[in-house]
């Protein structure tokens, strides 16, 4: 708990920061006195003064201020004559756009920066793989298989999934790594449709562990030893005409198996042999496979007559079932022997989304996700490409916003602080680098919030400017009370469901 918050302040620390001390600096060069600097709300816990600025951080570490001298634009006539040259109120209006703007503008700085020094350091990145490719796909009729390691698209190197950002249009070639070898494949995709269908590919990647009836471990592997880090999907896919089954208790005892043309899940079944994802590792109390009787360790083999060789094939099995009305009827073993039972499945609802349990949990082993050094760019280059990725990361922040306001997104998609922090905690856990392309990310979508002209948001007080250069005088006083007691509804309506979300999340 104590890590988690500490890690959530270094997270959003230097973001609220940098926001802050683009407020502030432009206020300063604008000539605008600054009575208070603080990073967080609420009581301070450290408070010191120089020159005519209280610098202060405060409890709750949630956002910040930057209070000018004359910040007031229902007191403007308060402001004795000689102090206008200090007062916000009184500088033009210029000045006071950039006085604004200056904060989301450090933001996207901010995220520029970590995104140039990722590059010359050289990012550690999620190897881009290809995840389960079926058959009777576009990317199986192009050569592409489960497990292929992207390098390149049309000669431009990849190392990351935002360098498809930038790839050509047409994709006419492409070079993955298969098996520690480099396969070329000449091929005829949209950019467009290529990524989409690159991220919508399953990356539910199994260890090549089994059980038997009796309970006792296997490891498969195409070679005498264990490899952990090759999935069961990966070999499946390569289609190996010979395979060893290793002893999970004595890894120098194993049997040469021969495969020949035969499908490896259907041929291990034939050997009495279970992937450990279908063996139940624990049950909800009272659900439907409760009830049922099934226990701990029972091996889930057949649904409605159908093999199951994946806890995801029962998974979605169970959803086509579930919403025809059909009853499910569920095969398992338990010590060797075979028994059959019916149940029907909860219905559940998680933001919007139906779906359908019987209160099962898979014995799943995953293969972690592989983790690559990214080439160090040069000085030069780094200058463009870090560019682009804040460019990219603007456009895609804004087309979030988009869908949230048009509808095509739920309101349930938006995430609070809890959110945040679990996402900080998740990039470290990957690595360092990851953890600051993700504080970039949040930087931008920072800036681009305090964009949106909502009153009380910096995006607010620009839109106050612009009305004003076009009307030629100040808005009236009611008006912009009213438009202020309006914006900070809205914004305490979105931090309402954003905190909401977050609460929902954790107990679901």
């Amino acid at each position: 708990m104590l890590q988690g918050l500490l890690v959530f302040v270094i997270f959003l620390g230097p973001l609220i920061f940098f926001h802050e001390l683009g407020h502030f600096l432009f206020a300063r060069l604008c000539g605008v006195r600054v009575e208070t600097f603080s990073i967080g709300f609420g009581p301070k816990i450290l408070k010191f003064r120089r020159g005519d600025t209280d610098y202060a951080i405060s409890i709750i570490p949630l956002g910040g201020y930057v209070k000018m001298y004359g910040d007031d634009p229902t007191g403007k006539d308060e402001v004795p004559e000689d102090q206008r040259q200090y007062a916000f109120t009184h500088k033009t209006k210029m000045q006071k756009f950039w006085i604004v703007f200056g904060g989301p503008l450090a933001n996207f700085i901010l995220a520029y920066v970590i995104y140039y020094f990722l590059l010359i350091a050289g990012e550690t990145v999620p190897q881009v793989k290809f995840g389960v490719v079926e058959q009777n796909t576009s990317f199986y009729s192009a050569g592409l298989r489960t497990g292929d390691i992207l390098k390149k698209v049309n000669s431009d190197e990849v190392s990351s999934l935002e360098d498809l950002a930038s790839v050509d249009e047409k994709i006419t070639s492409v070079i993955v790594n298969r098996g520690g070898k480099n396969v070329e494949l000449t091929t005829d995709f949209f950019s467009k449709t290529f990524i989409e269908t690159f991220v919508g590919l399953e990356q539910f990647f199994r260890q090549p562990i089994f059980i038997n009836a009796k309970g006792e471990e296997f490891y498969i592997s195409t070679t005498e030893k264990k490899n952990l880090k090759v999935s069961i999907e990966e070999i499946a896919s390569a289609q190996p005409e010979v395979l060893y089954l290793i002893n999970a208790k004595n890894e120098k005892q194993f049997q040469k198996l021969e495969l020949g043309s035969q499908k490896l899940l259907p041929f291990l079944r034939s050997k009495n042999l279970y992937p450990v994802d279908i063996v139940v590792d624990g049950l909800i109390v009272d659900d439907p496979a409760d009830k049922a009787k099934i226990k701990k360790g029972d091996i889930l083999i057949g649904i409605n007559g159908k093999e199951i060789h994946s806890f995801n094939f029962l998974r979605n099995h169970i959803q086509d079932e579930a919403r025809r009305l059909n009853p499910i009827k569920l095969e398992y073993l338990r010590a060797g022997q075979k028994f059959t039972t019916k149940l029907v499945p909860n219905k559940k609802k998680v933001q919007d989304q139906t779906f359908y349990t019987i209160g099962v949990y898979s014995g799943a082993k995953i293969v972690e996700r592989q983790m690559v050094e990214g080439k160090p760019r040069g000085f030069g280059e780094s200058f463009g490409l870090a560019l682009q990725k804040t460019w990219v990361g603007s456009v895609s922040v804004l087309s979030g916003f988009k869908k949230l306001v048009t509808g095509a997104v739920s309101v349930k998609n938006l995430g609070g602080p809890i959110m945040i922090a679990k996402q900080a905690s998740y990039s470290l856990d990957i690595s360092l680098s990851y953890f600051f392309k993700m504080m970039a990310i949040i930087s931008i979508n920072l800036g681009i919030l305090n964009l949106l002209p909502i009153p009380v948001l910096d995006g607010g007080h620009i839109l106050f400017l612009i009305i004003e250069t076009f009307t030629g005088g100040p808005i009236p006083e009611k008006i912009l009370l009213v438009a202020q007691q309006l914006g900070l509804s809205i914004l305490l309506l979105l931090m309402i469901f954003a905190v909401g979300n977050d609460i929902v999340r954790v107990f679901n």
